[in-house]
């Protein structure tokens, strides 16, 4: 007899949970059974609340992690048991096969864990028009779908290995051709540019974008070990390569993403990252942005910088940042884009150049946002790092305490949710008031975020997708911001004594 499972109870007993990016877990605990499951109950899902019909396509691809050609033979096996055609589009970037599944209104499907170690990993789903969204999650947790006699063995893996076929590369050449297609040839024509390779799902798909788009491009520090690069806590590793690369050759600029490349990042001529959610004002400012949605984490010269008609703040997570792009959207706004903290940029709106059209892509992408500042530093005939002068000084530091459990956090952050905002703002300035003083507001859209009265600001909130706690500090120096973040992280480490 086959075997049922019930969506919410396998989510418990395997660890494997929903977050703001998909579902995540150790990679271990994603055995083919549970992925199996899950990519069952997506697709059924769709079929009920979406009408697509078994007989379509459904694209599939993975990260470089070593879990991810196991798990995506999973995903593939449960969609060609459902009747759809898996198309194995390799190891590609999660915007390439994303773009494909809108452009060809199909479902697909990104195997990845981004940033975190590669002991975890994760699967990204996505609809034939956008990312899954908090809506569609209940719908799939609320599945229960039949697991086939023979296929697993007692620990939840293949008893006979699936075979994942040959590469469709389609979905890569498409879009590669996005930005070929769109940008001329001659559009990074004298640039000299170092793309971190690192192990990037898609360093050699940036190397060709930038290349067609007539760059001289040099790879840099390629590994064949997976490296946990986060966007948002930069290592000091990288920062240090960053800086040594800089020096010993020059460079207009250095290019990079995390894992499976939806998460930019950009270094100026000095070797100097920049912030994901300044970098994210500058493309939203090259791409005449009328409305802009970005997580209440992210700098605040957004709003000081006057660029835009319209600014949404939401939770941390593309789910929400998408929701608010559709409701700018429907209310009129002509050009709606989000960005994240962590540099990931999305468009809701086709942005029109001359007689060309760069199609919306409401997902995360990290070469939107390269090119949009490299171009705008060549129309502007300056350095990357002089680009930063046109925006108001807001800095922005942000680091994590790794190893601590969510429910900690939550609890910990707790006593910072008095009955009475006075209690509340008492508790804040108990333990942070010799850093900054007096309280002026707080904000629990996501986390705590405390802005006080001398326009410095204390972030702290849990991480959707791992075990860490997670702190934001802005100061109108950056002096100042790296001074209080390491403070904040003090405070915060003896919490875990």
């Amino acid at each position: 007899m086959p075997k049922i499972l019930y969506i919410e109870e396998l989510m418990e007993v395997s660890g494997v949970k929903f977050g703001t990016s998909g579902a995540r877990g150790l990679a271990l605990a994603m055995s083919d059974e549970v992925c199996y499951a899950y990519t069952k109950a997506f697709l059924t899902h769709l079929e009920t609340s979406k009408g697509i019909k078994a007989g379509g396509e459904v694209a599939i691809a993975g990260d470089l992690r070593p879990s991810s050609p196991r798990i995506c033979a999973a995903v593939a096996k449960a969609a060609e048991d459902m009747g759809y055609k898996a198309l194995y589009c390799g190891e590609i970037p999660s915007p390439a096969v994303a773009y494909y599944g809108f452009c060809n209104e199909v479902p697909s499907v990104m195997v990845t864990g981004s940033h975190i170690p590669d002991d975890r990993n994760g699967i990204k789903y996505n609809t034939a028009f956008g990312e899954i969204l908090k809506q569609d999650e209940e719908g799939i947790r609320s599945q229960k779908v039949e697991i086939p006699e023979g296929v697993f063995d007692e620990q939840g893996f293949f008893v006979e290995p699936h075979e994942l076929g040959a590469v469709y590369k389609a979905a890569e050449d498409e879009y590669i051709k996005r930005y070929s297609d769109f940008f001329s040839s001659d559009t990074l024509a004298g640039l000299r540019l170092g793309v971190y390779e690192h192990s990037c799902v898609g360093r050699d798909t940036m190397k060709n974008i930038y290349e067609k788009l007539g760059a001289k491009v040099i790879g840099l520090g390629r590994s064949e070990k997976f490296i946990p690069v986060d966007t948002e806590a930069i290592r000091p590793e990288d920062v240090k390569l960053a800086s040594n690369w800089a020096r010993e050759s020059e460079f207009d600029a250095l290019l990079s993403a995390d894992g499976d490349c939806d998460r930019p990042l950009i270094a100026d001529e000095k070797g100097q990252w920049l912030r994901g959610d300044v970098a994210g004002i500058l493309c939203a400012r090259f791409l005449k942005a009328d409305a802009v949605a970005t997580p209440v984490s992210c700098n605040s010269a957004l709003e000081l910088s006057e660029e835009f008609k319209s600014v949404k703040r939401t939770r941390i997570g593309s789910p929400y940042v998408i929701a608010a792009m559709k409701e700018a959207s429907e209310s009129g706004s002509k050009m709606v884009v989000a960005y994240e903290a962590n540099g990931g940029f999305l468009t809701n709106s086709d942005f029109v150049l001359g007689d060309k059209t760069l199609s919306a892509l409401p997902t995360r992408d990290a070469v939107i946002l390269h090119i949009a500042l490299l171009v705008e530093m060549k129309n502007r005939g300056c350095r990357l790092s002089d680009l930063l002068t046109t925006l108001p000084e807001r800095y922005t530091i942000s680091d994590r305490l790794k190893e601590f459990p969510t429910q900690m956090s939550n609890k910990k952050l707790s006593e910072f949710s008095a009955q009475t905002p006075v209690q509340n703002n008492l508790n804040i300035e108990l333990i942070f008031g010799e850093l900054c003083g007096q309280v002026k507001s707080v904000d629990t859209t996501d986390g705590v975020r405390v802005n006080f009265a001398n326009k410095e600001v204390i972030h702290l909130r849990p991480s959707g997708n791992a075990p860490e706690l997670r702190c934001y500090n802005e100061a109108g120096s950056e002096k100042r911001a790296i001074e209080l973040n390491q403070a904040c992280m003090e405070i915060m480490t003896a919490w875990q004594e």
